[in-house]
């Protein structure tokens, strides 16, 4: 749950801090109070979008944080270790926003800087936010399939993911066969090419190892005078000139005097023999090496042409010997499709097929499976309408299948449509939500929704901006109602001009303005049980607050302490 939001310098709001509680919260206030600038903060902390114009006049930045208590279990945890973000060991989750005045924005999570991406995939665990503008997208019917298939729960999750695999395999090999069919002139011109190339790279027989070692004999060849020299003169140095002999003779009198100062003298006579014995053989290769010197200006002409083919290849084909034989593999496959396309066509559009039957079978279980989801949900809408006062309203979750399609026609989604119908009077048949919904019967549909969806979402707030408007008397009481039945399950904040809602909240915020220092300020106060009687009396009475208004708004409340008792 939201514990706490802190808010400054957004807007007219200077500097606001409010704690929160389990239940049902609604804020009232004059209209132009700034009701809406708290719902403004918590959309900038789940990733909204914010501007430069959001920050108070004169103020360098805005800055807004939330703090939320939520158990170990919940989802949110598992999205942050995700996105390498740490988690908290008091299973309380802070968010933090600055956006300045230029219109740059940070944020953290946890401490931890986050970018917006990863500030809206949490949020979206967290905070459900629905205002008057949300009523568009129960219109929008593409968006009504979404909701049936969240409805029906893992079971359609995990077969539509199955599907959606079998529908992109399927779409790579439509475009493959749709590549391999679109052949023309051009492609048997590129066939004599590629075989042109081919036949230059294979008739060159590379090796891999193949560079490397020939600018190695190459080296060894060019300067054979030079290592003869040099090397014999080393083994003379060595051999010749006595220098073993001396290694010897230094050893032998160590050897005569170690028994004196064995501590000191053993470790050199050691160091010395081990020289000895690395001159010795040092010298016993370099014989050996300078005997196997030739000079070969055959083998070195052959070795220059076999560098110079194969830097004609590395300017064609590739830097390096494997990429010139990568470039090979390449073009032998594209020669192959081109040769053989007829062969390749009757494999693809038998593969096709295959993949259209596996697909297609998907989708007929899917289809199943969103049909009694369909019927579930259908139901279980219209038992939410009947507590919402609307107990003779039809509700439909529709479901339009493509099966009688030969072959099926498949989409992203399967072969379904589906289309929220209602029929708000007995005897009217069932209409798309567009042409038959009222604003007022919009806000019942979208609230018997969120109570349905609730449970299967696991969002733990629940924010309605005014989504009663339009809505009056039995019907606004049917809705105060339905929000207190779903704080139950999550916790509830709505903003509303009604008393009938204001009533039935838990928990009651007053935000009004005023002027300090010739300048507009919000402020937010949690009203007391006397402080509500004030503001349920103002909101039945208009300017003028009588003790009629008074004492019918206490009633108002008393009677909606037994309905939520009851």
């Amino acid at each position: 749950m939201l514990r706490e939001l802190s808010i400054r310098n957004l807007a007219v709001i200077e500097e606001v801090t409010v704690g929160f509680h389990d239940g049902f919260h609604v804020l009232t206030g004059e209209t132009g109070a700034g009701k809406s600038i708290l719902i403004d903060a918590l959309i900038l902390l789940i990733g909204g979008r914010g501007s430069s114009d959001m920050v108070r006049y004169g103020c360098d930045k805005a800055e807004m944080e939330a703090s939320f208590d939520l158990p170990s279990s919940h989802p949110v945890w598992h999205v942050l270790d995700r996105l390498g973000l740490k988690g908290s060991s008091e299973d309380l989750l802070t968010i933090r926003r600055e956006l300045s005045a230029q219109g740059k924005s940070s944020c953290r999570l946890n401490g931890s800087i986050a970018n917006l991406t990863m500030l809206r995939e949490v949020g979206e665990c967290l905070v459900n936010i629905h205002g008057q503008h949300e009523h568009q997208s129960l219109l929008r019917s593409e968006q009504h399939l979404e909701w049936l298939d969240l409805f029906a729960g893992e079971e359609v999750a995990a077969l539509k993911k199955q599907y959606q695999a079998a529908f992109f395999k399927y779409g790579e090999l439509r475009s493959s066969l749709k590549s391999t069919m679109d052949t023309s002139r051009q492609n048997m011109q590129m066939l004599d090419l590629y075989k042109f190339q081919m036949e230059e790279i294979r008739s060159a027989s590379l090796r891999v190892e193949e560079w490397d070692q020939l600018q190695e004999e190459k080296d060894v060849l060019g300067h054979a005078d030079k290592i003869m020299t040099h090397t014999s003169e080393a083994y003379e140095l060595l051999n010749d000139s006595g220098a073993l002999d001396a290694f010897s003779t230094a050893i032998e009198k160590l050897e005569e005097i170690s028994g004196y100062n064995p501590a000191l003298l053993g470790p050199l006579m050691e160091q010395l023999k081990s020289a000895y014995y690395q001159a010795e053989d040092a010298a016993h290769q370099l014989r050996g090496y300078r005997e196997n010197i030739q000079s070969d200006p055959v083998r070195l002409a052959a070795i220059g042409d076999r560098i110079n083919l194969i830097n004609s290849l590395r300017r064609k084909y590739g830097d390096s010997i494997p990429d010139i034989m990568a470039y090979y593999k390449k073009i032998k496959h594209e020669a192959d499709l081109i040769e053989n396309r007829d062969e390749h066509i009757q494999f693809l559009k038998k593969s096709l097929k295959e993949a259209h039957a596996v697909c297609s079978q998907y989708a007929l279980d899917l289809s199943l499976k969103r049909q009694s989801a369909a019927e579930l949900l259908s139901a279980s809408v219209e038992a939410q309408l009947k507590d919402l006062g609307m107990s003779r309203t039809q509700f439909r979750a529709n479901v339009e299948t493509h099966s009688a399609d030969e072959p099926l026609k498949l989409t992203l989604h399967g072969i379904d449509e589906a289309a929220f119908l209602l029929a708000p009077n007995p005897g009217e048949p069932l209409k798309p939500l567009s042409k038959i919904a009222s604003g007022g019967e919009m806000s019942r549909i979208m609230l018997a929704l969120k109570s349905i969806f609730a449970e299967i979402d696991q969002v733990p707030v629940l924010v309605f901006d005014e989504v009663d408007t339009g809505v009056s008397g039995r019907a606004a009481q049917a809705i105060a109602e339905k929000m207190s039945q779903l704080s139950g399950k999550c916790q509830v904040f709505s903003i509303t001009h009604l008393p009938q809602v204001a009533c039935m909240a838990d928990f009651h915020y007053e935000i009004s303005k005023d002027v300090v220092r010739d300048r507009t300020v919000t402020s937010v106060k949690e009203l007391s049980d006397r402080g509500r009687i004030e503001e349920l009396a103002r909101m039945l009475g208009g300017v003028e607050v009588t003790d009629k208004t008074r004492h019918h708004a206490q009633e108002m409340l008393v009677l909606a302490d037994r309905q939520k008792g009851a």
